[in-house]
């Protein structure tokens, strides 16, 4: 009854294993998704920027512009009044940022016009977000490596050894990568704030909030993290559960009853007949001196044991 107990103990672990495997797996390659869709994006941050509206013209119409009160704008004799005062000469446009870009609709709305975001940070800020960007690829290359390992494991058919070690590697390049991320994550987040503060002035936003990319760098980091617990979980409870059956196994091993040598039975009980015969002659050699008046006495002490193994 103990054997198929214990077969089909073995066999729910290897199941309960292979699901721990497969969700670290899931989970590190949503985390490389992500981190790939993130780092190539423009809308880490995205909010509007005021602009003052141009004049209107014959030739450029449009709702966004200032107008005069006559059509005769060319005409040096006329004056010329807008009708826009305060707020009215200003409009609000949309812009994203990323990585790489940040882009701003037009006045038209007719497209956009992007700008490489690393001209636009301030001189003394470049430093980090080139950092940035280097702990952002390596980022995805621990992510990828990690993914790798785990696919390795999953899909060839290794030793449970081989699948440990892999394991732990792979626990460790999510760890790092997990590591990386989040420090990338938060260096760029400072360098656009710098931006914002000291950046130029035809592109500094009146109101910006994180955008989907930003959230999506930070979803991949909390899949990264995710993953590599999983691992580092199965990986401990693998350890656990073969020290826990070695020690089962010496425990049973010193339960067994110890078969005694033959050899030294065979002396024991030799030796015991032999002392046995010696006291017996010893008490008839004493009979024959009939001037010994105890040696009845101790003839009748004798054990019948003795008599019986003697005979």
């Amino acid at each position: 009854m103990l054997l198929p107990l214990q077969v089909g103990r073995s066999q729910a672990m290897g199941v309960d294993r292979r699901q721990r495997a497969s969700a670290a797996l899931c989970l590190s390659f949503l985390s490389l998704i992500f981190s790939i869709t993130a780092f190539g994006s423009s809308y880490w941050c995205e909010g509007t920027r005021k602009v003052a509206k141009p004049f209107c013209s014959e030739l450029r119409g449009g709702t966004h512009c200032i107008r005069f009160n006559s059509s005769g704008a060319n005409a040096s004799n006329v004056v010329q009044y807008i009708w826009e005062t305060g707020e009215d000469k200003f409009v609000d446009r949309k812009f994203h940022a990323g990585i790489w870009y940040s882009c701003e609709e037009l006045m038209n709305g007719e497209g956009e016009k992007c700008r490489s975001f690393i001209s636009l940070t301030p001189p003394a800020d470049r430093g980090v977000l080139w950092l940035s960007i280097a702990a952002e690829l390596l980022y995805i290359t621990l992510l990828l490596m990690g993914v790798s390992l785990m696919l390795i494991e999953i899909c060839k058919s290794i030793s449970i050894l081989d699948g440990l070690k892999l394991n732990a590697f792979a626990a460790i390049f999510t760890v790092l990568a997990g590591l990386l991320g989040m420090v990338a994550h938060m260096m760029y987040t400072t360098v656009f704030q710098m931006t914002v503060n000291l950046g130029p002035e035809d592109w500094r936003p009146q109101t910006w909030d994180y955008g989907w990319s930003y959230c999506l760098a930070w979803g991949s980091f909390a899949c990264c993290m995710a993953s590599s617990v999983t691992t580092m979980n199965r990986y401990t409870k693998t350890i656990l559960e073969f020290k826990y059956k070695q020690k089962k196994l010496e425990r049973s091993l010193k339960a067994k009853p110890k078969t005694p040598d033959p050899e030294k039975a065979w002396k024991m009980y030799s030796g015991t007949i032999h002392s046995t015969s010696e006291d017996f002659m010893h008490h008839l050699t004493d009979m024959r001196s009939l001037t010994n008046p105890t040696a009845l006495a101790e003839l009748n002490n004798i054990p019948m044991a003795h008599c019986e193994e003697y005979c």
